[in-house]
C-alpha cells in the first residue's frame, strides 16, 4: 500500500509579549529626543532659508553678465578674459600683451593646431607678417591647444609671431569666438592700446587676414606719410643751416664803424688840405697885386 504523507501543521507564532510599560524616566527621554529632533529641523530649514537668502543677494548684487564685444566699443583690461599661457610656457594675459605692444594686439583663432585650415591660417598671417605689423599691432595665434601642440605648430610652419594657449577658453569666450557647447570659432580680435575694439568678428583664414589689412591701411592713414615727414626734416635743416651761414655773413657792427671813420677822415684831411692851398693861393696873389703898382710907379 501507498505510503500517505501528511503535511505538517504551521507552528503556531508565538503571541507578542505585552507592551512594556512606561516609568518616568522612559518618557522623559522620548520626550527630549522628539524635542532635539524638532529643533534640529528648524536650525536646517533657518540654515537653509539664510543660504537661500545670501544667493539671491550675491546674484542680484553681481554685474550682468556682458555680451560679446562689439567693434567701437573701450573695455577695461584688468582681468579681461583671465590667464593663458604661451606656447614657451609663460603665464601672460591680454592687458600684458596689449601694455608690451606699439599700437595694439592682434588675436586670430583657430579650431586645432596642425590641422589644414588652421595650417593655411597660421601660414597667411606669417606670409604677410612684417606689413601687418608695420603699424605697431603685435600678432599671436590663439587656440585651446597645450603648449606642445601649438610649438609644435609653430617650429613646423615656421611661424614669427607666438601661439597662445587657451584650454579653459576663458580668453576665447571673452572675445566672442567661444563654439557652444565646446570648441572655437575661426575668427580674429584687434584691440588698440587705449582698449578700443578695432575687428571682433568670426572669418575663414582669407577672411581674417584681410580685415587685418584694412585695418592697417587706416593706421597708416592717421600716421604722417614718411615722405612728407623726411621733407619738413630737409626743410628744417636747411633753414638751420641757412640761419647758420646768415649769421656767419652778418658784419661786425663795431668793425663797419671804424671803417666808416677811417673812410670819413680821408675826406676830411682833403677838404682841410684843398682849404689850405686857396689860402695860400690867395695869399700869393694879394703880394702880387701889392707889387706891380710899386713896379709901375718907378718905370714912370
Amino acid at each position: 500500500m501507498p505510503v500517505e504523507l501528511r503535511k505538517r501543521k504551521a507552528p503556531v507564532a508565538p503571541p507578542a509579549p505585552p507592551p512594556k510599560k512606561q516609568t518616568k524616566a522612559t518618557s522623559t527621554a522620548t520626550k527630549v529626543k522628539e524635542a532635539v529632533k524638532e529643533t534640529a529641523k528648524k536650525a536646517a530649514s533657518t540654515a537653509n532659508g539664510a543660504a537661500t537668502k545670501a544667493k539671491e543677494v550675491a546674484a542680484a548684487a553681481a554685474p550682468a553678465p556682458t555680451g560679446k564685444p562689439s567693434v567701437g566699443d573701450i573695455i577695461s583690461l584688468d582681468g579681461f578674459g583671465g590667464e593663458i599661457e604661451t606656447n614657451d610656457g609663460a603665464k601672460t594675459t591680454l592687458k600684458a600683451l596689449v601694455d608690451e605692444s606699439k599700437a595694439g594686439v592682434v588675436l586670430f583663432t583657430y579650431p586645432r593646431a596642425s590641422t589644414p585650415g588652421c595650417t593655411k591660417q597660421a601660414c597667411l598671417f606669417r606670409d604677410r607678417y612684417t606689413p601687418l605689423t608695420a603699424s605697431g599691432l603685435s600678432i599671436y595665434g590663439l587656440s585651446t591647444d597645450s603648449p606642445k601642440a601649438n610649438t609644435t605648430f609653430k617650429e613646423k610652419q615656421k611661424l614669427p609671431y607666438p601661439l597662445l594657449c587657451d584650454p579653459s577658453a576663458s580668453l576665447i569666450g571673452a572675445i566672442g569666438l567661444k563654439k557652444a557647447p565646446k570648441g572655437t570659432t575661426r575668427g580674429v580680435f584687434v584691440i588698440d592700446k587705449s582698449g578700443k575694439v578695432l575687428a571682433a568678428e568670426p572669418g575663414g583664414p582669407d577672411g581674417t587676414v584681410a580685415v587685418v589689412e584694412k585695418i592697417v591701411e587706416g593706421l597708416k592713414g592717421d600716421a604722417p606719410a614718411p615722405e612728407k615727414a623726411e621733407a619738413g626734416a630737409e626743410t628744417k635743416t636747411k633753414t638751420a643751416e641757412e640761419a647758420k651761414l646768415d649769421v656767419a655773413h652778418v658784419p661786425d657792427v663795431p668793425a663797419v664803424a671804424a671803417e666808416k671813420k677811417d673812410e670819413e677822415k680821408p675826406v676830411e684831411n682833403v677838404a682841410t688840405e684843398e682849404k689850405k692851398t686857396e689860402e695860400v693861393n690867395g695869399e700869393t696873389e694879394k703880394q702880387e697885386d701889392e707889387k706891380k703898382p710899386g713896379e709901375g710907379e718907378k718905370k714912370e
